[in-house]
């Protein structure tokens, strides 16, 4: 069977803003066989670590909506995934024994949707979830009372937050975590300084030395200017992330290892590292996700030259947010090559493109996403594939 849905994603995240599950939505209407083709092709990129996988199937208890529901059965479901079930569906399976019999099989897996009208039938089916889903649009009222009626029964988690007023409205109301794309703006009402802070200023002071070429002593004394710089750097080259065989304990040997392209890469995640914005840790996560996936679909469209470009371009694509300026101010100190700069500005240039299908992966547009990976003639198992494999990466980086 041909597998052509693509999924994309967005994060959960707790009160300490960090990531503690992800959420994928397979954009797809009408086939479950489908969707478990298309679950079970991505069995070996799947996100194995403590993390949950929330499965979130739009049109799922819609009229006639998946009408061959039985079918996903045949997905072979990891331990860490949870499907999302509407409240609606489980309420009316214990009076349709059909309905009941094609959820039996990912009983063990279920999210459910809480709905005014039928969660209360649902939670009396005997079939309680652990984790529980509300709707961040409802009034905050209304949240936090079914919140405080349903809270004992399972995790609460407030699903399509997409401010952060949205999400601190969810929190107060009582959810433990939020699901969203609320902090890849900048808070309402946050000015964006002029300037960058010295501490950045400083470390693109060392990348440019880097993607220059530079002596590496100069490097290196530039480096003992900032004791925390020199340690985060050797940190993250030596992350599981990084795949070395050997750990590097200097500057000039990680110059004789890897190379001056290599440390331009992981010098720019730093930069990106430097954030005191609260949300920095999954900004950092979501910016590292976006370089690797560029770079993943990149392979076989751009020359091999290229991909540490489209890496840097992605881990660059949130800076403004992350540093508080505008991205002209974030770059105008550094010397990117041009495809970079006009990616990140302008949206316009060679990288552009992978830039656009990266954001499509989180925006939710099933048909948008569609579209950006079919003007870079790339399939959904390919886009979803590289999608994990991003996840992964980024994961391993953490620290």
């Amino acid at each position: 069977m041909s597998v052509e849905l693509f999924f994309s994603r967005e994060p959960v995240v707790n009160r300490q803003n960090k990531i503690i599950a992800h959420r994928f939505t397979v954009h797809d209407r009408g086939s479950a066989a489908a969707v478990a083709a298309t679950l079970n092709a991505l069995d070996e990129h799947w996100p194995r670590g403590e993390r949950s996988v929330f499965v979130h199937l739009p049109g799922l208890d819609a009229p006639g909506g998946y009408a061959d529901l039985a079918s996903l059965a045949d997905w072979v479901a990891p331990p860490n995934a949870t499907l999302e079930v509407p409240a609606e569906l489980i309420a009316r399976s214990a009076q349709e024994p059909a309905l009941q019999a094609a959820l039996a099989p990912v009983a063990g897996h279920l999210c459910l949707d809480f709905s005014l009208e039928h969660g209360a039938a649902a939670l009396n089916t005997g079939r309680t979830p652990r984790f529980i889903g509300f709707d961040a649009a409802l009034p905050a009222n209304t949240l936090a009372t079914l919140i405080n009626k349903t809270g004992a029964l399972g995790i609460p988690l407030a699903l399509n937050v997409a401010s952060h007023a949205a999400c601190k409205a969810a929190l107060d109301a009582g959810a433990s975590a939020v699901a969203g794309w609320f902090f890849l703006d900048s808070p309402e009402g946050m000015t964006k300084a002029a300037t960058l802070a010295p501490s950045e200023a400083h470390t693109i002071q060392v990348l440019n030395l880097v993607r220059q070429n530079g002596d590496i002593r100069d490097i290196e004394n530039a480096l003992k200017q900032d004791v925390a710089l020199s340690y985060k750097l050797l940190r993250y080259i030596n992350s599981a992330g990084f795949g070395l065989s050997c750990e590097i304990q200097s500057f000039r040997h990680a110059v004789t290892i890897l190379g001056y392209e290599k440390l331009n890469r992981w010098l720019s995640l730093l930069l990106a590292h430097s954030s005191k914005d609260p949300m920095a840790p999954v900004l950092l996560h979501t910016a590292i996700t976006r370089g690797r996936l560029m770079e993943l679909l990149g392979h076989g469209l751009v020359d091999k030259q290229e991909l540490d470009n489209l890496f840097i371009t992605g881990a660059f694509s949130l800076l403004d947010v992350m540093l508080g300026v505008s991205m002209e101010t974030a770059l105008e100190a550094m010397h990117l090559p041009e495809p970079i700069s006009d990616a990140l500005i302008s949206d316009t240039g060679v990288y552009a493109a992978f830039l656009d299908l990266a954001r499509a992966c989180e925006a939710g547009d099933g048909a948008e996403l569609a579209r950006q990976a079919g003007m870079l003639g790339l399939s959904a198992s390919q886009v979803n594939a590289a999608q994990l494999e991003a996840l992964a990466f980024a994961e391993k980086l953490e620290f």
